[in-house]
């Protein structure tokens, strides 16, 4: 047998406000962006700077909190599995790699004034583990959190 790891820790920023909808049974799922930097000096001593953006799904409970508690810019840590998806469209095909979070920590306060809990776990592996994530379905109108079309996938 081989060793096989899948694990994937991220801390950076949110690039965009979390898009929460909900499947017809409930179940929320969260997609949301982060950007991490990366710092280096060269071999001249200039100061290098690079930004990866990665592509994150929440699934549960951990979705729901990740709407109610962060905004676009709110620093976050991420635990989670990378899952590959794919598609065809036009005769191509397709591929996202993006990270299915298991869990969710919080980092800063609230900006509006409120604390958050700083360093607490808000969620665990019990909503997002499953490998067969249904494809997101949105809520009837008026219950929808984001009224934003279905990835092509």
């Amino acid at each position: 047998m081989s060793l096989q790891v899948n694990k994937v820790t991220i801390a950076g920023n949110l690039t965009r406000d979390p898009q929460v909808r909900f499947l017809a049974n409930e179940n929320a799922v969260a997609q949301l962006g982060v950007a991490t930097n990366r710092r280096w000096k060269d071999k001249d001593g200039n100061l290098k700077e690079e930004a990866t953006f990665v592509d994150c799904e929440a699934w549960g409970r951990t979705a729901e909190l990740i709407g109610q508690h962060f905004t676009k810019g709110s620093a976050i840590y991420l635990e989670g599995r990378l899952k590959l998806d794919s598609w065809e469209k036009d005769g191509q095909k397709h591929y996202k790699l993006k990270v299915i979070v298991d869990e969710v920590k919080f980092v800063e306060s609230k900006r509006d004034g409120a604390p958050a809990a700083t360093g607490s776990s808000a969620g665990t592996t019990a909503d997002a583990s499953s490998s067969n994530e249904p494809k997101p379905a949105p809520r009837p109108a008026g219950n929808t959190a984001a009224g934003h079309d279905e990835p092509p996938f």
